[in-house]
């Protein structure tokens, strides 16, 4: 080491060494603080840190993390249940979702349920479960090939339109009935008899899709139809959503008009302005890449909000935006699947769990007292059922399907789990259904589902078809 360096290394030590002695010096004149208070008890101590937790556990944030933490491990290991019991997973999050509701934590426990899901921390919780919604519309969006849809129309038009027609119109029959005594207080009839038309003739293309894969019969021409006829179903189911919610927000018929215009342009900007456009503003470079960049995550991002503040403002809820922006997301080069796996993952993880707790949190069991509100539960399912599996079976028999084949499609049509869950919220939001109805639907969803699995293991022991199929059924996907 240089000698110039040793004599500023010891210079600079002696300068600080002589500050710090000055200091200490000069302090010996400062006065002496107050005497401190006698330390508490060690019980007062420990009864003060607890006042202290409480306090801290009773912050907003505090709350959402321990709803967090409970609403995930609920839904996990009921999903994980009901897997091992041969049902698809998200029928066990579902059902953790009514569990942990007043159904059943409220009533075991109310002091705990009041602890976790106090009244005032429902306002974050439902924003956060709607953001999640729209989230996991944007991936349904996604998986919808539009393409794909008009090469396998054909009888899978047919399949999905009489599997919505025959159970809506029962739907709006039943709602006669049931209007004087279930609707929610102010609610219009038209309102109410379309929602429940509505409430009765959709399906989940999600939970299918996952049932299909895990029994292996994803490729195979059953599976493959019963895709299609539930993406077509799904766009007629939605298209018809929007018309009813437009109806409901309006008011009147000249306002539903301009609503219906508005929704139709703006699906016309997504598909014809906004879908070529995309594909340009990320790049082909970004497309090819292994993952997305932070650039195009930001684009898409983008373009998920956007799109949902402008179907929330024209009135037809954000999810409708979510998915359409879905829908025009550029398919090459697998940038779709990319952008799932970045998206699906948290959705299905952390913010749908906390919308079947959400959801599970208005369904109230308790509402249903005696055997004629249980046996009116039992009627939705039964009209459900006959409606959504009756026609659809039909309509494949009658474009040549064998009855075995036609039953089981009927079965996967009859799925409605979660996105069923979405429409029943939304109309508990325009004040359509009340409380009572809302949660003999949620049930009549949580049994459609569960019902898929057991039927198609019992309608595939039917008798196989033993001469070859009409031409261009088992063609068409």
């Amino acid at each position: 080491m240089k000698p110039r360096v040793v004599l500023a290394y010891l210079f600079s030590l002696l300068v600080a060494l002589g500050l710090i002695a000055a200091v200490l010096q000069l302090g010996q004149g400062l006065a002496p603080p107050a005497t401190a208070a006698p330390a508490a008890p060690a019980a007062d101590a420990v009864q003060s840190w607890l006042q202290g937790l409480r306090a801290q556990l009773d912050h907003p944030l505090s709350h959402l993390l321990v709803q967090l933490l409970v609403v995930i491990a609920a839904a996990r290991s009921l999903g994980a249940l009901f897997r091992r019991l041969g049902q698809p997973a998200v029928v066990g999050e579902m059902a953790a979702g009514i569990l942990l509701g007043p159904s059943l934590f409220g009533w075991l426990a109310p002091a705990g349920f009041a602890f976790v899901f106090p009244a005032e921390s429902l306002g974050s919780l439902k924003l956060l479960s709607q953001l999640g919604v729209c989230l996991f519309m944007f991936v349904v969006g996604m998986e919808l090939d539009l393409g794909q849809l008009r090469r396998k129309a054909g009888v899978a038009v047919a399949v999905s339109h009489a599997s919505i027609v025959l159970p809506y119109t029962l739907g709006v029959l039943l709602a006669y009935g049931l209007y004087s005594q279930l609707a929610a207080p102010g609610a219009r009839f038209s309102a109410f008899a379309l929602f429940m038309g509505i409430s009765m003739s959709i399906t989940a293309f999600p939970v299918l899709a996952r049932i299909l894969q895990e029994r292996g019969l994803a490729q195979s021409p059953l599976g493959q139809t019963a895709l299609t006829c539930a993406a077509v179903d799904d766009v007629t189911a939605w298209s018809l959503m929007a018309f009813v919610v437009a109806v409901a927000q309006a008011g009147s018929l000249a306002g539903a008009a301009l609503n219906l215009l508005l929704v139709a342009g703006f699906i016309a900007l997504m598909l014809l302005g906004v879908r070529p456009l995309l594909a340009r503003v990320i790049g082909p470079a970004a497309l090819q890449r292994p993952e997305p960049s932070q650039g195009s995550l930001a684009a898409i991002v983008c373009l998920v909000v956007g799109a949902a503040l402008c179907t929330e403002l024209i009135g037809i809820h954000a999810l409708f935006g979510a998915f359409l922006a879905g829908v025009v997301v550029p398919a090459a080069q697998g940038f779709r699947r990319k952008i799932g796996l970045q998206v699906e993952n948290l959705s299905a993880v952390l913010l749908l769990p906390l919308f079947f707790a959400f959801t599970g949190l208005r369904t109230q069991i308790g509402l249903l007292e005696g055997a004629g509100d249980w046996l009116l539960c039992a009627l939705i399912v039964a009209v459900a059922t006959l409606g959504k599996l009756g026609g659809s079976a039909l309509a494949a028999r009658l474009g040549g399907l064998a009855w075995r084949d036609a039953l089981q499609l009927g079965a996967l049509m009859n799925t409605r789990g979660l996105m069923e869950l979405i429409a029943l919220n939304v109309g508990y939001d325009l004040g359509i259904l009340s409380p009572r109805i809302f949660t003999m639907l949620v049930l009549m969803a949580l049994i459609t589902t569960m019902l898929t699995g057991p039927l198609l293991s019992l309608f595939a022991r039917l008798p196989a078809r033993r001469h070859p199929p009409a031409q261009g059924v088992e063609g068409l996907p």
